[in-house]
């Protein structure tokens, strides 16, 4: 070595001796080691989506609630109006105690955005905060929670999103930006709350079952509404993602083609929302479910379990395949008022059918409907308890309070001049019933009510003047025909009226009685009254 090389290596070690001498001393390397920067925080180990579903086993919808997206009034920002503006009470916590003593494991909370929005699609506060209310209710109940986008879209006139390519381009930043606004809400909450993308998104023609249906059937305009659902569902899941946090791994929920679930042989086309469904890209694996609805006949149960194992085999072949649990997040049945033993078994077998395929079950509301949720009570127990013991066996123990075991008088506000409450809702024949009866505290002046009895088509209706406590009514099938959708009492006058209602039952043709629970139309308020 030379004398020139043995000095530049002194001189290169000496400099490096000199940095890490400088570097002890130094105040910002003492103040980096006293003071490290602060760490990410980690994100957090969620349970996955097909763990997810199991965990929640049976589930219920808090429909007509906080999804109503017309009430003749346009302030977004009156959330009471809102939420009961469909005839149901102020949600309470103690409903969703009883929901999970009953043994339910979750709740589907749909929610209407747009008539809570300002022009720049900013949630009104009092709006987010209610619903972030009754989400506290179902986790502090000890249950799973599911929000999400709902009468956004559909076949009303009030939508604005739709499947189609022009309209997602049209909405994507207003879309996206909603999401965040939840995401970021509700950021820090636990596994036990789900979001769902959307409701049941249909294309620009509003055709329910497959895109395009009402168009005679057009591949190109079907192709594009499918193309339209899987752009939503990937701005959703990107969304909600780049909040972070907890966001980062929560389990989302992104629906078929108008929640279609492919079941039925009538039309070639039926299967397209499921083979057209993409799973998202994610950042995270096992966070996604796939979500489709089902409301089957049931007047032929042969039928409704050939249609039903379809429907199971389709979702497993061109859903779950793609590696994502399904939940079926809304299901009844579209029968008229069908035999009780029907229903029955019918729910039995839904839902066993369901566990056995690794899918999630969510019924629609009328579980516990209208006054019953005040109580609270279910409105129909017996098929509630049927749902919960499919699930959970024959051995499981639970409470189903009635609505038959308490005495209830309903206080009637009448708010405007020809305001109705339903005495009855929903379709029946007159081979079923053929009247209607009620008791009021006080006998009303003379033209101030009448009972209105809706027939099986406009024009066809039944008016009968209530001038006595005790009131009958009698369907009279040469006005009304062979059925009837509905029976209201009406207030004739204005402004105001309350009355009391009480002991209302349906009668049947043999003169045995069906003791109901009235609920609002339109333009009233009840109150019930135990007795």
């Amino acid at each position: 070595m030379t004398r020139t090389s043995a000095a530049k290596i002194w001189i290169k070690l000496s400099a490096f001796i000199f940095l890490l001498a400088e570097s002890a001393c130094s105040p910002y390397v003492r103040y980096q080691d006293d003071n490290p920067a602060p760490k990410p925080k980690p994100v957090p180990a969620f349970e996955t989506a097909h763990e997810a579903v199991q965990a929640m086993g049976v589930g219920w919808n808090l429909g007509n609630t906080l999804d109503t997206w017309w009430t003749g009034d346009s302030d977004g920002r009156d959330w009471k109006k809102w939420e009961t503006g469909w005839g149901q009470p102020v949600t309470k916590p103690e409903l969703m105690t009883m929901l999970k003593q009953a043994g339910f494991g979750a709740v589907r909370v749909p929610v209407t955005w747009s008539v809570h929005m300002d022009s720049e699609g900013n949630v009104y506060p009092e709006w987010m905060d209610r619903v972030n209310e009754i989400v506290d209710y179902v986790l502090d109940a000890g249950m799973y929670c599911i929000i999400n986008v709902h009468h956004d879209t559909g076949a009303d006139d009030n939508v604005w999103l739709v499947a189609s390519e022009a309209d997602y381009q049209r909405e994507r930043e207003m879309y996206e930006g909603l999401w965040i606004q939840i995401a970021e809400r509700f950021g820090d909450y636990d596994q036990r709350l789900l979001f769902e993308a959307y409701n049941e998104m249909l294309d620009e023609s509003r055709s329910w079952c497959f895109a395009s249906l009402n168009l005679g059937y057009d591949q190109a305009a079907a192709a594009e509404a499918y193309d339209a659902i899987n752009s939503y569902a990937q701005s959703f899941v990107d969304a909600v993602r780049s909040t972070g946090g907890n966001n980062a791994v929560r389990n989302l929920i992104v629906n078929t083609y108008g929640a279609c679930n492919g079941a039925g042989d009538w039309n070639p086309h039926l299967k397209e929302p499921l083979k057209n469904m993409d799973l998202p890209s994610d950042s995270t694996e096992d966070h996604l479910m796939f979500q489709v609805h089902a409301y089957p006949l049931i007047d032929d149960i042969p039928s409704m379990e050939t249609e039903l194992e379809d429907m199971f085999d389709s979702l497993d072949r061109y859903l779950a395949s793609q590696g994502a649990p399904v939940i079926i997040g809304e299901w009844g049945t579209f029968s008229e008022d069908p035999p009780k033993e029907n229903l029955l078994y019918f729910a039995d077998f839904f839902v066993r059918k369901s566990k056995e395929h690794g899918f999630g079950t969510f019924y629609w509301m009328t579980l516990t409907d209208g006054f019953a949720r005040s109580v609270p009570a279910f409105s129909e127990p017996e098929l509630a308890r049927t749902i919960v013991k499919a699930w959970h066996g024959e051995g499981f123990n639970a409470v189903f309070p009635s609505m038959d075991e308490i005495e209830f008088k309903y206080c009637v506000t009448f708010s405007s001049q020809w305001s109705e409450m339903n005495l009855y809702d929903g379709n029946f024949s007159l081979d079923k019933y053929a009247g209607v009866r009620f008791t009021l505290d006080e006998a009303p002046e003379n033209g101030d009510l009448h009972v209105k009895v809706y027939g099986e088509s406009d024009g066809k209706e039944q008016y009968s003047p209530v001038q006595d406590k005790d009131v009958t009514v009698m369907f009279d099938p040469l006005i009304l025909g062979s059925e009837c959708s509905q029976v209201t009492l009406q207030y004739l006058k204005a402004p105001s009226y309350t009355a009391t209602v009480s002991d209302v039952a349906m009668i049947c043709p043999d003169g045995s009685v069906r003791k109901v629970i009235p609920s609002v139309f339109w333009g009233c308020y009840m109150e019930p009254i135990s007795l």
